[in-house]
């Protein structure tokens, strides 16, 4: 096996007139550039099997997630969450979580919500 060799007094040659607190937040500036384009996807993307799984830890079955999934698409509401609609359903009808998922799933909801969505953008 071919040994690498040692170049590390070349590589660190920017770093060594640092302190141990500069190396320190110079490796968090670096991090944050690493890691904020994939929050940024986090926050801007989602898919049905995402927005399906949150409703099922939601208490809703794989069938009744698949569902609402599917009828939050046709309105264009995924975006904003397919729990988020759910909850914000249930608070503004004063009903349990449960009850405003079920009735979601009648699009005449539906339809009202993605109205007032829509008109907000």
């Amino acid at each position: 096996m071919k040994q690498r060799p040692d170049d590390f007094t070349k590589r660190r040659e920017h770093l060594k007139h640092l302190t141990d607190e500069e190396i320190k937040v110079l490796f968090e500036q670096l991090t944050d550039q690493i890691v904020d384009p994939l929050l940024e996807l986090a926050y801007t993307h989602t898919t049905p099997a995402i927005e399906r799984s949150v409703l099922m830890r939601m208490g809703f079955s794989s069938i009744e997630a698949k569902i609402l999934t599917e009828k939050m698409m046709d309105y264009h509401l995924l975006e904003h969450g397919a729990g988020h609609i759910v909850y914000r359903f249930s608070k503004d009808e004063k009903i349990s979580i449960r009850e405003a998922g079920l009735k979601l799933m009648d699009t005449k909801y539906l339809a009202k919500i993605a109205e007032v969505y829509h008109e907000h953008q």
